[in-house]
Order: structure tokens, then sequence, then C-alpha cells
């Protein structure tokens, strides 16, 4: 009789899992365009529409102007970069918020790892944001001639922002299995997010109209340094160590955070689904 190598055992069931992943990635990224004319291009269509709303509404129509010490005095590539990975939290978090109960079939009728459902969300998620980090790349090399060095940890900050959204998206998901109204609160705390995250306008903004009440804002808001390191890395020269240390201990908090509640409530997930 045989014995069971228990790393034999773990890499199979690792092969395993990556294949699973693999597959939802690949079905919701068809299945987002199914039937769609520009398919992909959706994912570029959106943010750049985004991006010439609120150029306009902010730069032309409330004449918003950058402080000197910004990393650019260009209001749209200011924008933008800040958008890059807020739509891919929002995204993430807010797809993540239902997932579980949408794939309840696979859930209480195999022994389906449902702790990758939100993970696969960010993955497909993933390749529609760099799609847009290309063309943004491109825009600026285009625009500003030059192009940060800095651009080749981008990777370090993508991986931040999935830290982030699958932990948030654990806790989401699983809250919703039990409580159904998690959805709605969800997209409303994420619009309360955005706007209390300096993406359109400088943080400094923040501080100066709200001096007490803005600085609590920007101290505990984990989007203030991903898009402040998004922002240097893109169109900056040197890197935000201290913005990406204080990321990563939001990211890597809210993903064992996440991934521990995830699994403590996931024991009831066969009986209420």
């Amino acid at each position: 009789m045989r014995k069971k190598i228990p790393g034999r055992h773990f890499a199979k069931n690792l092969i395993e899992r990556r294949t699973l992943i693999f597959q939802l990635v690949k079905r919701d990224f068809q299945q987002r365009y199914v039937g769609s004319a520009a398919g992909w291009l959706w994912g570029l269509i959106h943010p750049l529409v985004l991006l010439g709303i609120y150029t306009f509404i902010f730069s032309y129509c409330l004449g918003n102007k950058l402080d000197a010490g910004e990393v650019t005095q260009s209001y749209p590539l200011f924008l933008f970069s800040g958008m890059l990975p807020w739509l891919l939290f929002n995204e993430t978090v807010q797809r993540s918020s239902g997932s579980i109960v949408e794939q309840a079939n696979l859930i209480t009728k195999t022994m389906f790892p449902s702790e990758i459902v939100p993970l696969s969300i960010f993955l497909s998620s993933l390749v529609s944001h760099l799609l847009a980090v290309g063309l943004f790349v491109a825009v600026v090399g285009i625009t500003q001639r030059h192009l940060s060095p800095t651009i080749a940890l981008l990777p370090l900050g993508v991986t931040i922002v999935g830290l982030l959204a699958v932990g948030i998206g654990w806790i989401v998901a699983s809250l919703q299995v039990y409580l159904r109204d998690t959805v709605q609160v969800v997209m409303v705390a994420l619009n309360v997010w955005y706007w209390l995250t300096p993406i359109m306008i400088p943080a400094s903004k923040f501080t100066n109209k709200f001096p007490r009440g803005g600085a609590a804002v920007l101290l505990t808001n984990p989007l203030v340094y991903i898009v402040g390191v998004y922002r240097q890395m893109l169109l900056g020269d040197v890197l935000p160590w201290r913005d990406i240390g204080i990321s990563a201990a939001f990211g890597v908090s809210a993903f064992v955070i996440g991934g521990l509640f995830f699994r403590h409530m996931k024991r009831g997930f066969a009986d209420v689904l």
C-alpha cells in the first residue's frame, strides 16, 4: 500500500487550483463581452469616457488647478493616473460582493474552493487594467517624450491593489451570503470612498478646506497611498517608499483578515445557499 506524499498532494492541489482559476478568469472575461461588437475595447472606452467627462467638468468648467508640487501639471494625466488603481479596486470589490451567491450551484453541489472566486474576478479585471495602463504609458511617451524609470516597479503597485481588493472582496462576498443587502451597501460605500480619495483633486484641497477631518481621511484611507504610488511610478522619478510601505501594510492586513474572515464564514455557505 502506497503512502500519500504530502508534498506531491500539495503540488497537485496547487496545479488544480491554478487551472480552475484560469478557467474562471477566461470564462468571466468572455462572458463580459459576449455578443459585443467592440469586445474587450469596452475596457478602454469606459475609463476614457470618464476621463473626458471629469477633465471637462473639473479642469475647464470649474477651473481646477494643480498645486506646483504635484508630480505633473497636466490635469488629464493627473486624473488618469489616479483613476487607474481606483477602477481596478472598485470593479474587483463591487463584482466580488455578489460573486458567491452567483456561483451558488457550484458551491453547493461540488467541493468547489469558493475563495478563488473573488481572486478570479480580480485577475479578469486586471486584463482591462493592463490595457488601460498600456494606453496611458503610450500617451505619456508621446506627449511628455519621457517615461519614468520607476514604471518598471508598477507590478508592485498592482500587487498591492490586488491584496487590498481581494481581501475586502472576500469579506463582502461572504457577508452577501447571509445579508443580501450587502451589495447595495458596498455600492454606496464605494461611491463615498471615491470622493474621499484625491483622484480628481489634489490631497492638499482636503486639508485646506477641512484641516482636521481632511487630514484624518488622508491618513486612514489606503487608496490615498495607492493612488500616490501609481502617480509616482507612472509620472515621477523618485520611488515613494513611504507610500509603498504604508499601502503594502494596508494591503497585506486586508488580505489576511479577509482570508480568515472568509474561511470562517464559508462553513455555512452550503446551508444558506
